[in-house]
């Protein structure tokens, strides 16, 4: 951490578990016997990249899954299904971030979509009773909002120009390798961190 003042943080994997067996799971449990085909697909028009900078919106999204969907499953077990793979948000990774504002700017540079940011704010809500992950951050920033994504060079250079960050002065951590070299490739040092590893094993508590 030598010579780090700004840490930019990954989501999913890193503060918010997921499980994307249990989004596969769900869609089974649906009726969609082929979904892993269907997520090909939808990968290969296009559909998750553009849900997850905001050029599609939930309703069309939901509407792509309606037209695929068994006889009879409502856009709410979709919805739902979509939504299976959020986990929960540890307490001691929430404090941890705490701590770490006290000696470093923070940031947060999540690939997500609309339906997943509603769902995991309100789990938030629920489960820790705080109203949205930017109380931990100097500023959140989300590809659906901001139109770029991971590992695009444009959307680490966003956070960098935004608050006029020093790329050697700041440290990226994701647990997916390639936005891992997609920060790299604009100069921000990084930590892959794949699971189990945690940000808990990372980081000692500091007073």
């Amino acid at each position: 951490m030598q010579g780090i003042k700004n840490i930019i943080f990954d989501l999913g994997g890193i503060i918010l578990n997921i499980d994307y067996q249990r989004t596969i799971q769900a869609f089974h449990d649906l009726g969609f016997t082929n979904f892993q085909n269907l997520y090909s697909q939808f990968q290969m028009a296009d559909l998750f990249d553009q849900f997850e900078t905001g050029k599609v919106t939930p309703d069309q999204f939901l509407d792509a899954l309606q037209a695929q969907a068994p006889e009879n499953v409502t856009r709410e077990q979709l919805k739902s299904a979509w939504n299976a793979l959020l986990l929960d948000f540890p307490l001691a990774r929430l404090q941890l971030l705490q701590q770490l504002r006290n000696h470093y700017n923070l940031y947060l540079l999540s690939n997500t979509n609309a339906l997943h940011h509603e769902a995991f704010t309100q789990k938030l809500q629920e489960t820790r009773g705080l109203p949205s992950l930017g109380l931990f951050f100097d500023k959140a920033y989300f590809s659906h909002e901001i139109g770029l994504r991971k590992p695009f060079a444009e959307a680490y250079q966003l956070v960098l120009d935004a608050h006029g960050l020093r790329p050697e002065e700041t440290l990226f951590i994701d647990d997916s390798l390639p936005n891992i070299t997609g920060a790299e490739a604009v100069g921000i040092r990084t930590l892959h961190l794949p699971g189990p590893k945690t940000i808990l094993e990372v980081f000692r508590p500091q007073s």
